[in-house]
This record gives C-alpha cells, sequence and structure tokens, in this order.
C-alpha cells in the first residue's frame, strides 16, 4: 500500500472511529476484525476518495440495520424441499480454495432459471452466502492461513445461456447492485468458462463501459478452463463443471456431494445446518417460522441500468436474427479484459 493509500485509509479511520450505535456493531460484522481491508474495499470501489467512500460504507451499515442483515444467518428457508428448489435454479456454490487459501465460488450463469420461489427468496440466499463467506468461511480461512485472506475468486459457468436470460435480467441487476453497494471487492477474479457464441457478442459492446478496474478482474479461459484453473488450485478445488471435457450440464454431476450447486454438498449442508442451529439458538422455545427475509430492493445504479439495457439489445438481435458475426475463440481471448453483467461481477 502506497503512502497515498495509507494516508487515504488512515483519514478513513478517523471517520469510521466516530460511528456510533447501531452501526458500530454492524460495522463489527462487516470488518470482522480486519478494518485496514475492509476500509481498502471500500476505497477501491470509490477511487480512494475518502469522502466518497465513507458516504458508501454509512449507507451500508444503515442498509445491514435497517433490513436486520445482521441476523439474516438465523432464518432458515423452510420447508427442505423450497429450499432444494432454490439451490436447483440458483445454481452457485463453493468447491474448495486456491493455493493463497482464497475460497473459489462457482456460479452456473448460464442454466440458473430464478423460476421456482419468489425474488425475495433468491435475494435472501444470496446474502445469506455473502454473510456466511463473510462471516464464517473468510475468517476461518484467515486463521489456518495466517494471514488476513478477505476476498475469493469465482468462476462463472456460461453453458446453456440463451436469450431466455432476458427474463433474468431484472433480478440479476438487484443482486449486483446489493453486491455493489454493500459487498464491494469482494472477488479477487473472475474467471469465465464454457463461453458460448451470445456471450462474445455480450461481451463486445459491454466491454467499453466498464472501468478499467473491473475489466482486469476477469479472465475468459478455453472451454472449462481446467487447466489454466489448476495453475491456481488444485484438482480437488475445481468446480465439477470444470473437471473434464464434455461432462455435460453444469446443473449435474455424477455424484452429488461432487455438484457445488446442490443442497447435498458439504458446503450448502454446512450452511443449511449453521442457519438452523443460528435460528435455534436465537429463539430455542419458538418453532422455526417459514416465509422469505424481505430485504429492501435497490435501486440500480445508471451504470448497471446502462449494461443491462445494452446485454438487452444484443440479445434481441440475436432474437431478430441480427446477432453479430465473428465467433469465440476462447484461446485468443484470455487477456484479461472485462464483461460486467448484471451477474454479480
Amino acid at each position: 500500500m502506497g503512502t497515498g493509500s495509507q494516508d487515504a485509509t488512515n483519514r478513513f479511520k478517523a471517520l469510521m472511529d466516530q460511528v456510533e450505535e447501531p452501526l458500530k456493531t454492524t460495522y463489527q460484522n462487516v470488518h470482522q476484525g480486519y478494518h485496514a481491508e475492509t476500509l481498502a474495499r471500500f476505497l477501491k470501489a470509490r477511487e480512494w476518495n475518502v469522502i466518497k467512500a465513507h458516504k458508501m460504507l454509512v449507507d451500508c451499515l444503515h442498509w445491514r440495520v435497517q433490513n436486520e442483515i445482521d441476523n439474516i444467518l438465523t432464518k432458515p428457508i423452510i420447508p427442505t424441499d423450497l429450499y432444494r428448489a432454490v439451490r436447483n435454479s440458483q445454481l452457485i456454490g463453493m468447491s474448495g480454495y486456491s493455493r493463497e487459501g482464497l475460497p473459489v465460488f462457482a456460479h452456473g450463469v448460464g442454466l440458473s432459471t430464478f423460476d421456482k420461489a419468489s425474488v425475495h427468496y433468491y435475494v435472501q440466499s444470496h446474502i445469506q452466502i455473502n454473510e456466511y463467506r463473510d462471516r464464517i468461511v473468510l475468517p476461518t480461512a484467515s486463521r489456518k492461513y495466517g494471514r488476513p485472506i478477505t476476498t475469493c475468486v469465482k468462476v462463472l459457468d456460461m453453458t446453456g445461456l440463451k436469450l431466455s436470460a432476458l427474463n433474468q435480467i431484472k433480478l440479476m441487476t438487484i443482486i449486483s447492485t446489493i453486491d455493489d453497494m454493500n459487498y464491494p471487492e469482494k472477488t479477487n477474479t473472475y474467471y469465465i468458462v464454457n463461453a458460448p457464441y451470445i456471450f462474445s457478442a455480450c461481451w463486445k459492446v459491454v466491454k467499453p463501459l466498464l472501468q478499467e478496474r473491473t475489466r482486469k478482474k476477469v479472465q475468459v479461459l478455453s472451454g472449462n478452463g481446467r487447466d489454466e484453473l489448476l495453475k491456481i488450485m488444485d484438482a480437488a478445488s475445481l468446480p465439477h463443471f470444470c473437471k473434464r471435457e464434455g461432462s455435460g450440464s453444469s446443473r449435474h454431476s455424477e455424484y452429488a456431494n461432487e455438484n457445488c450447486f446442490s443442497l447435498d454438498h458439504p458446503f450448502h449442508q454446512q450452511l443449511y445446518n449453521y442457519i438452523k442451529q443460528q435460528s435455534l439458538a436465537s429463539e430455542p422455545t419458538q418453532p422455526i417460522k417459514q416465509g422469505s427475509v424481505h430485504v429492501d430492493l435497490p435501486e440500480p445504479a445508471a451504470e448497471g441500468i446502462e449494461i443491462a439495457k445494452t446485454i438487452e439489445s444484443e440479445m434481441q438481435k440475436f432474437e431478430n436474427g441480427n446477432g453479430l458475426s465473428g465467433s469465440l475463440d476462447g484461446h485468443k481471448i484470455n487477456d484479461n479484459s472485462g464483461y460486467r453483467t448484471t451477474h454479480c461481477l
């Protein structure tokens, strides 16, 4: 961290030291003891402008208090069949760790349908995974590796990406906006795998709209990305859809516990059991209630709206048979260029 960055961090910390309850308590759940790293994340998200970063973080803390985010890990999605339906249609999971100790999260972008529950359940599920990552997974990794680990890597599987993805853009914009505003700079690198041509065309027109900081985070890998990913993680940590060529749909795997999207995967079992245990601990005499958590849904930023409209426009061209010409050559498109759609980059 340079002198200017350190000075900005010190000024930011002085401002945050003045925060009073109830913001002070929720801030502890955000930083988990890693103040400097947390302040740096918000500073990066606001181009190291201390005033803007301070406003962003304080707004985040108010959002957490108003929506009781600190308690969201005490509110399981029940019954289990409903949660399984959410997991089968919101494809996200954790497959392992990189060699540097960063958690590896996988997203089945192309095959997520978001059609088995209300918007509120999907938002609740996403925030719960974020909170479990930040409060349990990352602190555990930090203790294991003896250094602060406050970010993760993500592998985005584009298998099955179709024009029907237009139906998901509104929900994904909501989720992306929640992440941008309240969980900024939590991802070190995004790896795009199994990218079809429709992705290539959208990426070409979205790329100029992105900030350089975002572009540098994204790598588009050839095929399922296995060879490249093995440079940063062991085979056991590869998402199931990266383990072999021609393995079929990323929604399924030969063994349930290999499919990191499945409720039967160890990560989701641990997460779900943890939330149920927290629920019983918080209200031991009360039965667990069914019902989604209603979180205030944010208005997307202008940048997000522009990107969503651009993607919609490009996909409409495909629907009308006027898509861009060309093809996706994964061997050539591996230049750290950016792609930030509404899929939570």
